[in-house]
């Protein structure tokens, strides 16, 4: 059997170490270190390893610079040189060369534009001079203010195309196209005040300890489950018992603010158009997204992410939905006594479980001229009591923030309580349309006041989570003025829309906004498009064409 033979092991007790040096490494010289020097660095020819300052001493040793090992010529190898790495100098002639020859070909280029420029002002007339002069002038300033941020958002990526809220198909024409700089030209003044048909629904009041709110003593935003109603206008049973007597235009407040305000929209969004006989309805579609609220529609950098993404424009609209059905129910006193309307909801079945949300409906008359009476269902979300005890019907709306470092770069929590001011203007920036439906809503209801809350994101990559930073509160005719809303111009494009259908043959057309230019497009197409419950409309329909053939009688 082989015998184990256990080798000799040296011990030292006395430190930490060798106790004899062997006879090979008697004559070598010793480099000491310490345990917690790092050890793998091989050899180093340059000493430049590393270029950042905090690495340069990465493998020194504890006990110095370690001269043992270090290299030095000799005096007779001072011509000798490993490596050489130092910069060769430019001469004096040439240093600076390429810029000056960039600085030239700038100057060159701004001297050719300058003598363009003289070139086409000796064409124009004085009147032309002074504009091109004051464009001039105002573009050095913007150029002078805006340079780099300008500059900046050249590089960025340009903007994807948007897909259309419905897919065009090959069977529609188009009968008429009507661009943007065309309506915003027209004008339908001397509007009389509109003539109440009927007044249906119950609203809770508003509780006023929301108004005191701040950055400071923020309320979390909660989860009311309740019912909302978002019936089009021939699923409506009140405007079909209308249509039968009187009005030969209808519509809800939502479509005719979506058309009286089209000229601010970006996105694309479409409306039903069923011309039967003398009368005009303007649906919804059943499956579309026409009651989804958008988010930073009109921002210079609308948001443009894909996918799942909780910052894409579907997610944020469908967060932004949920969050002002949630406030505008929040706001109100819950359990208590009502203001009941004279007529009940319409659209509440005995048999739905959950409770329906506050909501007083106004069906109300225009006449707009040239035989037209239009009729419409208005909406208020609440009621409250004025400073003099009077009592006010109001509406509720949410403007919510998303992330502050792509929707504008106003942090609210930061701004809202001192600065009020500057987060509202960004809002009137980035969602110039939505705020502009709204406040048409308003007036087209006739509501005292309309009410904002300001509600963020608990954190902003969190979109189940969000809190309530303040309210504030407008007059809505204060607040068209404030934004710029013109209700003349508004009542003249949603005429002219109206004029250009009452022209068209009898059937079903559809309205759609471009998705990628400012253009709005009138399609003709067949009447089975879009059937989901086209039962009930062709029993409308009929009954309207029945009772329109005994008043011929």
């Amino acid at each position: 059997m082989a015998h184990f033979v256990p080798p000799a092991i040296p011990d030292n007790p006395n430190g930490w170490g060798p106790c004899s040096i062997p006879e090979c490494y008697k004559d070598m010289p010793y480099q000491p270190f310490s345990k917690g020097d790092r050890l793998g660095k091989v050899s180093d020819w340059t000493g430049a390893t590393y270029q950042d300052k905090r690495y340069l001493g990465k493998y020194s040793s504890a006990f110095g610079g370690g001269s043992q090992y270090a290299y030095f010529h000799e005096e007779d190898e001072s011509s000798f040189q490993l490596v050489d790495t130092q910069r060769i100098q430019k001469p004096i002639y040439q240093r600076g060369r390429r810029m000056f020859q960039q600085n030239k070909q700038r100057r060159e280029r701004e001297r050719r534009q300058q003598q363009q420029q003289a070139a086409n002002m000796q064409v124009l007339s004085k009147t032309q001079k002074i504009r091109e002069r004051d464009r001039q002038r105002h573009l050095r300033k913007l150029q002078k203010q805006f340079g780099k941020q300008m500059q900046e958002n050249r590089q960025k990526a340009p903007l994807k195309n948007r897909d259309a809220s419905v897919q065009v198909r090959d069977k529609w024409t188009v009968v008429e196209e009507l661009d943007f700089p065309r309506l915003v030209k027209l004008s339908l003044p001397d509007i009389q005040d509109p003539e109440d048909l009927l007044c249906c629904g119950g609203m809770e009041y508003y509780d006023k300890t929301y108004d005191r709110v701040s950055t400071k003593n923020e309320k979390p935003l909660k989860r009311i489950n309740r019912i909302f109603h978002k019936v089009t206008t021939t699923d409506d049973p009140i405007i079909r018992q209308l249509a039968k007597s009187q009005g030969n235009v209808f519509a809800t407040d939502s479509i005719l603010a979506t058309l009286m305000a089209c000229t601010r929209s970006v996105y694309s969004w479409d409306i039903i158009v069923q011309r039967v006989g003398n009368k005009l309805f303007f649906d919804k579609r059943d499956d579309s997204e026409f009651d989804l609220l958008t988010v930073s529609e009109t921002a210079v950098e609308p948001p443009q992410d894909e996918g799942n993404s909780i910052n894409a424009p579907r997610n944020l609209a469908l967060e932004a939905t949920f969050i002002n059905h949630n406030f505008s129910q929040q706001v109100l006193k819950m359990g208590e006594e009502k203001y009941e309307f004279d007529k009940p909801n319409p659209f509440v079945q005995e048999k739905e479980d959950s409770e329906v949300a506050s909501v007083g409906y106004r069906y109300r008359k225009w006449k707009l001229g040239n035989d037209i009476e239009l009729i419409s269902r208005t909406e208020h979300d609440a009621v409250m009591f004025g400073p003099n005890g009077e009592l006010q019907f109001i509406n509720i709306k949410t403007l919510n923030e998303w992330d502050s470092r792509y929707s504008g770069g106003v942090d609210w929590r930061s701004r809202l309580d001192n600065q009020r001011g500057a987060v509202l203007a960004t809002e009137l920036k980035n969602n110039s349309s939505k705020l502009a439906k709204w406040t048409v809503c308003s007036l087209l209801a006739g509501s005292d006041q309309i009410k904002f809350g300001y509600v963020s994101r608990h954190h902003s990559r969190d979109t189940s989570k969000h809190v309530i930073l303040g309210t504030q509160q407008f007059k809505p005719t204060e607040f068209a003025n404030q934004i710029t809303l013109n209700m003349e111009n508004a009542w003249g494009i949603l005429r002219c829309i109206i004029d250009m259908c009452m022209k068209l043959k009898e059937g079903k057309y559809l309205i759609m906004k471009d998705p990628n230019k400012p253009v709005v497009r009138i399609y003709d197409i067949p009447d089975n498009t879009f059937e989901t419950d086209e039962e009930d409309d062709d029993e409308t329909s009929s009954e309207e064409e029945d009772e329109e053939e005994e008043n011929e009688k």
